[in-house]
């Protein structure tokens, strides 16, 4: 199920999507480390990959690939000239805008770990861990197999299914409080509709690689909008919280 604009607009959890949206794609934008654009084209520097470069750009990893004939595993090299759709036509040689930053609560002020009760969303290697810096990682990505199921980190309401985040692919997320939503993204099958509450542990998706260039789960935990780090808050992977 897609949320569309119209919807969005009358949903009551309007102002809490729309500030989450914002501050998502703050996350997918780069910093001055990021490659640049000249034109249409971006130059791939160190530590790039067609994953980075789609979420910075707005680019999907497959529209890179195609437009770039490029087949798995989706190999790129530091210097190498890339076809993208974020930069327009006209558009002056430069480096991409720097991101506003994505935390506007500090991290001094996160809330204590214990205080709420969460759960892993799904089993698997961390490949990508969580970066407070401009156009850092405001999340985990979490390695697995096509199909593996996704669980609700903790019991809410969806306030939003649908894949028209670019960059983020097959998208959900659960409000769980007014200081809490969570992101699952990049997922296979969307098993939940919008406006439908769950609980802790829910079977809520499968992992996919929508929007990415492996299978794996982007998991975000946001605290009043602000993207804090899941493993400061997750338990040990296999076990059971304890608050």
């Amino acid at each position: 199920m897609v949320l569309r604009a119209g919807r969005l607009m009358r949903n009551p959890f309007c102002m809490v999507i729309c500030l989450a949206f914002s501050l998502l794609l703050a996350g997918c934008a780069g910093s001055n480390s990021t490659g640049s654009y000249a034109g249409a084209t971006y130059t791939v520097k160190r530590g790039d990959t067609l994953y980075r470069i789609s979420r910075m750009t707005g680019t999907s990893v497959k529209e890179l690939a195609s437009m770039n004939g490029i087949s798995p595993p989706y190999t790129i090299e530091v210097g190498q000239r890339l076809k993208v759709k974020g930069a327009s036509k006209g558009s002056s040689s430069g480096k991409l805008a720097k991101a506003r930053p994505s935390s506007s609560v500090p991290q001094a002020s996160w809330p204590p770990v214990g205080q709420r009760c969460w759960r892993w969303p799904t089993s698997g290697k961390v490949i990508l861990t969580y970066s407070n810096s401009d156009g850092g990682n405001k999340g985990i990505d979490i390695a697995g197999s096509r199909g593996q199921p996704i669980y609700a980190a903790g019991a809410g309401k969806v306030v939003y299914v649908g894949s028209q985040l670019r960059g983020y692919g097959n998208l959900i997320m659960i409000k769980h409080s007014e200081d809490y939503i969570t992101a699952y993204a990049h997922n296979e099958t969307l098993l939940v509709n919008n406006g439908q509450s769950v609980k802790s542990g829910q079977k809520i998706a499968t992992m996919g690689s929508s929007d990415a260039d492996s299978v794996r789960l982007h998991f975000q935990l946001r605290y009043r909008a602000t993207a804090i780090d899941p493993l400061r808050y997750l338990p040990p992977q296999g076990s059971v919280p304890k608050c």
